[in-house]
C-alpha cells in the first residue's frame, strides 16, 4: 500500500512537473522574438531535453492548446529543432483522426468522419480575391483562422483560381502555391489542379502541359507539375427553365470505396516532393485551346472508373416560401443560386445513411460572406476549389 502511494506520488509530482515545463515552454516560444543572450541560452536548452521527458511536455502542450489561436504553440515548438519536429509529427494526429487543423499540410488533409470542419469565405469584388477562413466559434462569419487564398484571372478561352497558403501572394512562381481551378469558356466545366503529387498509390494522369521551369525553378531535378484531382459539371438549362443549379464532381483523386465503413481515402502527410521538404515551383498550365478543352471534357463524358463521385442534394419547392429549398441547419441565411449542398451520387456504390450524408456544403450569410463546411473524404482545398466553381458567371447554366 505505501509502495502504491509513493509510485502515485511521484506521478502527480512527475506530471506536475510536465505540465509546469510545459508552460514555461508557451511562455518563451512567445518571448522567443524579444529574447536577450540568457532566455537565448535557456531556450537552447529545450533542445537538450531526454527524449520522453520531451515528448511528454509536446503530448500535454497538443493537448491543452486544442483551438486557434492558442494552437500556434503547437506549431511553434515545431520550430524548435530537428528532433522536436519530428517528435511533434508524431504527437499532432491527422485531420481526419484528431479534428484539429494545425500545419499547412491539413488543408489538403481529409476532414472528420462525423463532424463537419466549419469555414467560411470572404470576397473581396474590386480585386475578385477570396479568403478561406477556419470558424472559431458558432457565429456564421467571425475573425477566423486563415486557411486559403484564391484569385481570379480571366484568360482569353478560360478563367483561372490561383490557390495560395499566403492571403497577398497568388503568384504561380511562389512557394506557397498549392493548386488551381479552371473552367472552360462557358463556366460550365472546371478542372481542379493539385500543385503536389497525390499521395503514393493512388493513380493519377499527369496534366500533358507539365514541364520542367527553367532557370528560375527552385529545386533543379524536380518536375513541377499539375495533378488533375476533380474535375466539376453543372449541367447546360438549355431550355431555361427557373431552378436550382445542377451539378457533379469526379474526385480523381479519391476512390469511391474511400466512404465505405472500415476503408480510408488517400491523405497528404506533407509537402516533400522527391525528397524536398517544400514547394516546388509550378509552371503555367495548359496553353493550347485543344488541350484545354480535352482537359476539361475528359472525365466528365464518361466517369473514370473507380472514382468519388459527388452529386447536388436536391432541393424541394416550397409552395409558401415560393422558392427551392435545402436545410443547412442554421448555416446559410441568405438565398442564392450558388448555395449547394453536395452528396455522394449512387454511382459511387453508397446506400443507406452514406448516400444522403452531406460531405461539402455552401451559402451565403452577406454582402461578401459565405459558409463552406465539409468532411471526410474531402479536403479544405477541394472544397474551396469546389466552392470557387459556384462564384463563376454561368450564363448557359441559369
Amino acid at each position: 500500500m505505501k509502495l502504491g502511494l509513493k509510485s502515485r506520488s511521484r506521478r502527480v509530482v512527475q506530471d506536475s512537473a510536465v505540465a509546469a515545463a510545459a508552460e514555461k515552454l508557451k511562455n518563451n516560444i512567445s518571448d522567443s522574438k524579444n529574447m536577450d543572450e540568457k532566455l537565448r541560452e535557456d531556450y537552447r536548452c529545450w533542445t537538450n531535453l531526454p527524449t520522453e521527458l520531451m515528448r511528454e511536455v509536446l503530448i500535454k502542450i497538443e493537448e491543452s492548446e486544442s483551438k486557434w489561436p492558442e494552437r500556434k504553440h503547437v506549431v511553434a515548438c515545431a520550430g524548435v529543432c530537428k528532433s522536436w519536429r519530428e517528435a511533434i509529427r508524431e504527437v499532432v494526429k491527422t485531420l481526419e483522426n484528431s479534428g484539429k487543423i494545425t500545419f499547412p499540410i491539413s488543408v489538403k488533409q481529409p476532414g472528420p468522419r462525423d463532424s463537419l470542419v466549419k469555414c467560411f469565405i470572404k470576397r473581396n469584388s474590386s480585386t475578385q480575391t477570396f479568403y478561406l477562413y477556419l470558424s472559431l466559434s458558432q457565429a456564421l462569419a467571425d475573425d477566423g483562422k486563415f486557411l486559403l487564398a484564391a484569385r481570379k484571372y480571366r484568360r482569353a478561352m478560360c478563367t483561372d483560381y490561383i490557390i495560395s497558403l499566403h492571403a497577398d501572394d497568388m503568384s504561380k512562381g511562389s512557394g506557397t502555391y498549392v493548386g488551381k481551378l479552371r473552367s472552360n469558356f462557358l463556366g460550365t466545366k472546371f478542372v481542379v489542379y493539385d500543385a503536389h503529387p497525390p499521395p503514393t498509390g493512388v493513380k493519377m494522369a499527369k496534366n500533358r502541359s507539365t514541364r520542367m521551369v527553367a532557370s528560375k525553378q527552385i529545386f533543379p531535378g524536380v518536375p513541377a507539375s499539375n495533378y488533375p484531382v476533380a474535375h466539376i459539371s453543372y449541367e447546360l438549362n438549355v431550355m431555361g427553365a427557373r431552378g436550382p443549379r445542377r451539378m457533379h464532381c469526379i474526385m480523381d483523386a479519391i476512390p469511391s470505396s474511400a466512404i465505405k465503413p472500415g476503408a480510408v481515402a488517400p491523405t497528404q502527410m506533407d509537402f516533400r516532393v522527391r525528397g524536398v521538404d517544400s514547394f516546388p515551383q509550378i509552371p503555367s498550365s495548359l496553353s493550347k485551346s485543344s488541350d484545354l478543352d480535352k482537359a476539361l471534357s475528359g472525365p466528365l463524358d464518361g466517369q473514370r472508373d473507380g472514382s468519388l463521385v459527388l452529386r447536388n442534394k436536391a432541393p424541394r419547392w416550397h409552395e409558401q416560401l415560393q422558392c427551392w429549398c435545402l436545410n443547412f441547419h442554421g448555416r446559410v441565411t441568405v438565398a442564392s443560386v450558388k448555395n449547394f449542398q453536395l452528396v455522394a451520387s449512387p454511382e459511387s456504390g453508397t446506400v443507406g445513411a452514406e448516400q444522403g450524408k452531406v460531405i461539402l456544403q455552401f451559402g451565403k450569410v452577406g454582402k461578401d460572406v459565405f459558409t463552406m463546411d465539409y468532411l471526410y473524404p474531402i479536403s479544405a482545398f477541394q472544397a474551396f476549389a469546389i466552392s470557387l466553381s459556384s462564384f463563376d458567371t454561368k450564363i448557359a447554366c441559369e
